[in-house]
């Protein structure tokens, strides 16, 4: 009786450990077979990647983890990207998409705003679609808004040094800074017109 189940014991264990081995391979081929990273989804031609939903903590990570799986991205195809949960986070994936070459294109009836319009700015190059829109906005900190401080506050620096690092001038930098602060406080958004996104070099030539 006890041989019998010990024998028994001896199965199941054996059947769990194949079913634990089978479950590992499908994850295994599942992360080879990968297309989506957070918000990013890479498409069939494996250059071209779909971007949509707020810039979050593990969006630079999630980005690390694509480009590492896809080395031939070089365009990002932005279709509604509200914001950012974690503005350092942003930053810092932001510029490492300008440091890789990737372009970055609003596409047809798609949104970008506040943080997700510097991520846009990253790119090599930047273009847009039909009937998109550009939304900027003041930060905030929880108590004080970016406009409490005076130009040329050490707490301006972090945005205007980012734009001068994916090609902007200093003056071209501070300039659109400066405008995104002003056009609308941090609970609100200023959509930009036509002639604010030519006048300070939202898209390239």
């Amino acid at each position: 009786m006890k041989k019998a189940k010990f024998l028994n014991r001896i199965i199941l264990i054996a059947f769990i450990s194949s079913v634990f081995v089978a479950c590992k391979s499908d994850d295994d081929t599942a992360d080879v077979n990968r297309t989506q990273f957070g918000i990013f989804k890479v498409l069939n031609d494996n250059k071209t990647v779909e971007m949509n939903g707020d810039i979050g903590s593990n969006t630079l990570t999630n980005f690390n983890d694509m480009v590492a799986q896809f080395p031939n991205i070089d365009r990002i195809n932005m279709i509604s990207v509200p914001g950012s949960l974690d503005d350092d986070t942003n930053l810092q994936v932001s510029l490492r998409v300008h440091q890789l070459g990737i372009a970055t294109h609003l596409a047809n009836n798609g949104l970008i705003a506040s943080g997700g319009v510097d991520f846009f700015l990253a790119g090599v190059t930047r273009t847009q679609g039909t009937n998109t829109m550009i939304g900027v906005h003041s930060w905030s900190d929880g108590v004080n808004e970016a406009t409490d401080f005076p130009e040329g506050h050490a707490n301006h620096l972090p945005y205007i040094n980012y734009y001068t690092s994916v090609g902007f001038s200093q003056a071209d930098a501070e300039a659109f800074y400066y405008f995104t602060i002003n056009a609308a406080p941090a609970s609100g958004i200023h959509y930009m017109t036509e002639s604010e996104i030519s006048q300070y070099n939202i898209l390239t030539p």
